[in-house]
């Protein structure tokens, strides 16, 4: 009779510092893997800790904690199945990111991460040192190898556990989303599995972490490349796999393949969670937000109402005598379709007061930019007022186009806790818009049908603070604008390359232009769901200062 060997893939979201939380949930997935007859039960990378911890994991006290917990995570375990789990451990006066095994009440063993990922949102060459290959661990009759997520994107880990005596190569990652990325690691693992000719579990964590959504996603090849199980992405799963042994070697029974939604669907999804995760973990349950009548507050306003439901959105419309009847019942329409709070303060008569303190100084002097940024300024002021007085944080609401050529006012409408959209540049808006119109998922805590009146979408975008003002009268067409932002940002293109695939060099240097002097706007900005690889923040990082054009 063929062995078997039944592995519980805990598919989780942990909260960064949560030690306390995480181990009990760590713990709950381990009585369902004890209760599935499970022989060893996998969870995340740095699963104690929650991922990504940034500069908190060189705090040693945090360290000593982190591993605290571990220890009595082991005991806690007794008498089931092994578990894996991660965390970091100082060793030698070095840190490494570490994958604990805990049996019989102990820690039995740990593998160190040899790769340390130095892009994109990730510097762990200066938080932790390389950690050598490790050798298997035994499970009941099974080997194990344990490539610790980047470990797993080069061929030598995997290939010096599979000549140690690994027959089935566990990846426990922190794996944050971007656009592609669930196609690029499917690529790398079946070059892994296709190079040593065994099974292998990819398990990835879900949650949002300030910026980072991990998207989960989880799944497991056998021999040859194919898919055995796959699990849902953005969803805590806990799953059990059987593994069956033979002559040939371990063989993973075919387990739940669930399947993956649209990017434009993911990508909605992943705001939703971005922003729900980071209320939840930051103490916030309520929203406010500047609702204008335009499609990016409306958009805002839909994601808010889906990830916390609409009773715990306030929308505020502040109108001036530039805000057109259509803006007012527009944003009315949003809201009622919605069916959140929306409340109205004028700032008519707080202008006029600026207005009047300022004149000794600028009555000699001609209305431009400035009078426009007054009034994005008080609007900023008194939605900031209402967050502190009901404790709901301010939602920003400006997506990715306008965030790279700062067409926002610093302290004004650039104002809030978090931004939902400033990762989507403005023609992805309108998809998403039409998308959501047309489309409702049980996740979400919003109503179904059109909570976006299609005239919101349709209207030509302004910021009304002049009169006939349009955003094409200082930006080229949002089709134009988003190809080369596209190019300068997501490509590293030169403006040649822009040229060269067919936009006007002087429009594209006006938009390279914009896009630096921009950048102390973006320092100082509100954090937002990453969707792309080269988001605002951590993966895109200029110097403020910088007098470098490209002339090409």
């Amino acid at each position: 009779m063929a062995d078997i060997f039944r592995l519980t893939l805990a598919q989780l979201n942990p909260t960064v510092g949560d030690l306390a939380g995480n181990a009990d949930k760590a713990f709950a997935a381990w009585e369902q893997a004890r209760d599935a007859r499970a022989h060893f039960l996998a969870l995340p990378e740095m699963f104690i800790t929650g991922y990504q911890t940034q500069d908190l994991v060189q705090k040693p006290a945090f360290v000593a904690d982190a591993y605290r917990h571990i220890e009595a995570l082991a005991k806690r375990c007794q008498g089931g199945p092994t578990v894996g789990i991660g965390g970091p451990f100082y060793e030698d006066g070095k840190l490494f990111n570490v994958y604990f095994i805990l049996k019989g009440g102990q820690v039995t063993g740990m593998a160190r991460k040899h790769h340390l990922p130095n892009s994109h949102v990730f510097d762990e060459k200066r938080l932790y040192a390389e950690g050598p290959i490790s050798g298997p661990f035994a499970v009941e009759a099974v080997r194990m190898g344990t490539p610790i997520c980047e470990d797993s994107w080069h061929d030598d880990v995997a290939e010096t556990m599979v000549e140690s005596g690994a027959e089935v190569l566990i990846v426990p990652n922190g794996s944050p989303y971007y656009r592609g990325k669930l196609d690029e690691r499917m690529s790398h693992m079946v070059a892994r599995v296709v190079e040593n000719e065994v099974p292998l579990v990819y398990l990835n964590m879900v949650g949002g972490q300030d910026d980072q959504v991990f998207d989960g996603g989880s799944f497991v090849l056998n021999p040859g490349g194919k898919l055995a199980a796959m699990l849902p992405v953005f969803d805590e799963a806990i799953e059990t796999v059987e593994f069956e042994g033979g002559a040939d070697g371990w063989i993973a029974k075919p387990g739940p393949l669930a399947s993956h939604p649209p990017v434009l669907e993911q990508e909605y999804r992943l705001m939703v969670e971005a922003l729900r995760d980071y209320l939840r973990k930051t103490g916030f349950s309520k929203v406010v937000l500047g609702l204008s009548g335009g499609v990016d507050s409306a958009i805002v306003a839909a994601i808010a109402s889906d990830a916390i439901g609409p009773q715990n959105v306030r929308c505020v419309m502040l109108p001036s005598e530039y805000t057109s009847d259509h803006s007012l019942e527009d944003a009315r329409g949003v809201a009622t379709a919605l069916g959140c709070r929306l409340d109205t303060l004028p700032i008519s008569g707080v202008r006029a007061a600026v207005t009047d303190t300022l004149a000794p100084l600028f009555d000699s002097l001609a209305t431009d930019v400035t009078e426009e940024n007054i009034q994005s300024r008080l609007r900023g002021v008194l939605l900031m007022a209402l967050s502190n007085k009901f404790g709901e944080m301010l939602l920003t609401t400006g997506n990715k186009s306008e965030v790279a050529v700062g067409y926002a006012t610093i302290y004004g409408d650039m104002a809030g806790g978090y931004n939902p959209i400033k990762d989507l540049y403005k023609t992805r808006v309108f998809e998403t818009c039409h998308w959501r119109n047309e489309n409702h998922r049980d996740w979400m805590q919003g109503p179904s049908g059109v909570v976006i009146p299609p005239r919101v979408i349709d209207k030509p975008p302004s910021a009304e603070l002049r009169d006939d003002q349009k955003d094409e009268d200082s930006l080229p067409p949002y089709e134009v604008l988003d190809g080369i932002l596209n190019m300068l940002i997501e490509g590293d293109a030169s403006v040649a390359d822009c040229v060269d695939a067919g936009f006007d060099r002087d429009t594209v240097k006006k938009v390279e232009h914009l896009l630096y002097i921009s950048e102390y706007k973006r320092f100082q900005s509100a954090p937002g769901a990453r969707l792309t690889g080269r988001a605002f923040w951590l993966d895109r990082r200029y110097p403020i200062a910088n007098r470098w054009r490209d002339d090409s």
